[in-house]
């Protein structure tokens, strides 16, 4: 797929009636030969659209006018250039954890957790998150977390969470103000209430920080994964991380986490982890599927906003 290819299907994929600031800049960058030339220098997985959006905004860029966008991006690119080549979409998203919660809820409790690409540990706290499914709320912690859940009887209960764990190839502090700005400038330019989810779901990792460990998932998983206690299930879970793994590694991670003992659950495109038999996908915006040992069972949106049962 090219670079403007790209930018123009996540713009109609991801961002239309989601993110209008964003679409009118993805479709402009899809458009922008400048611009476009100035990417494909970058190695593939540096070129995506979150990344060159957040950066902008982290170095005080324009993002809703993308004439403004261009100007900015183009005069400041070794600035813009330098910080792509070290970050990463790192979008530590606590929604999510609703989508997560039906299938943790169910598992044989108490739970060990250890996510994949983990950033900040965000979601590691599903816990101690409140939510509402449709007039349904469970919990009585913040932020409360809403999701539309159709086909979906919402859990009753929520998880016991006695081990809390991330491996990440760059984890973040939410006790550090630049790892903090990061992640802000990493939701979209209207989700101001993501934003006050962010610093709401930061102060509850801030008052009980997780155990985050640098490392590969592949060469590090498993010795992460054996520090879980034993009287606990474990649960080794990822939400759109995968995309960012070259094929042959992903392939490795399946294999590993499938070796792993206690469950393993999956929020990915089916583009990243193909299943067979999956039915239709029920709009472009539920476009991950929810999965548990690698049963596919929901469609889901990938902020965790709704989610569609067919497991």
């Amino acid at each position: 797929m090219s670079i403007a290819v790209d930018y123009a299907d996540f713009a109609v994929r991801e961002l239309r009636g989601v993110s209008p600031a964003y679409e009118r800049l993805a479709l402009a960058v899809s458009r922008d030969d400048e611009l476009l030339a100035r990417l494909g220098t970058l190695p593939p997985a540096k070129r995506q659209p979150n990344l060159l959006f957040g950066v902008v905004r982290l170095l005080g860029g324009p993002v809703e006018d993308p004439a403004a966008f261009h100007d900015f991006a183009v005069t400041h690119w070794p600035a813009v250039e330098a910080e792509m080549r070290v970050r990463a979409t790192q979008t530590n998203e606590a929604g999510r954890c609703a989508v997560l919660l039906p299938l943790l809820a169910a598992l044989p409790q108490p739970l060990a957790l250890l996510e994949v690409g983990a950033s900040a540990g965000l979601c590691l706290y599903p816990d101690r998150y409140a939510y509402r499914y449709g007039d349904q709320r469970l919990g009585a912690g913040e932020p409360v977390l809403e999701c539309t859940a159709d086909a979906l009887v919402p859990p009753t209960r929520l998880p016991e969470v006695v081990w809390r764990a991330g491996l990440d190839l760059n984890p973040l502090d939410v006790t550090d103000t630049a790892d903090l700005a990061w992640l802000d400038a990493l939701i979209w330019p209207e989700h101001a209430h993501r934003r006050e989810r962010l610093r709401a779901a930061a102060a509850v990792a801030a008052a009980e920080p997780p155990l985050l460990v640098r490392g590969d998932l592949v060469d590090d998983l498993p010795a992460l994964a054996a520090q879980a206690p034993a009287d606990a299930t474990l649960v080794v879970f990822h939400t759109s991380v995968l995309y960012q793994v070259p094929p042959p590694r992903r392939a490795a991670f399946v294999d590993l986490v499938r070796q792993l003992p206690g469950h393993w659950i999956s929020n990915e495109a089916p583009d990243v982890l193909a299943y067979e038999g999956l039915p239709e996908q029920p709009g472009q915006a539920l476009h991950n599927v929810l999965a548990l040992d690698g049963r596919p069972l929901a469609w889901a949106r990938g902020h965790g906003q709704s989610m569609v049962w067919f497991g």
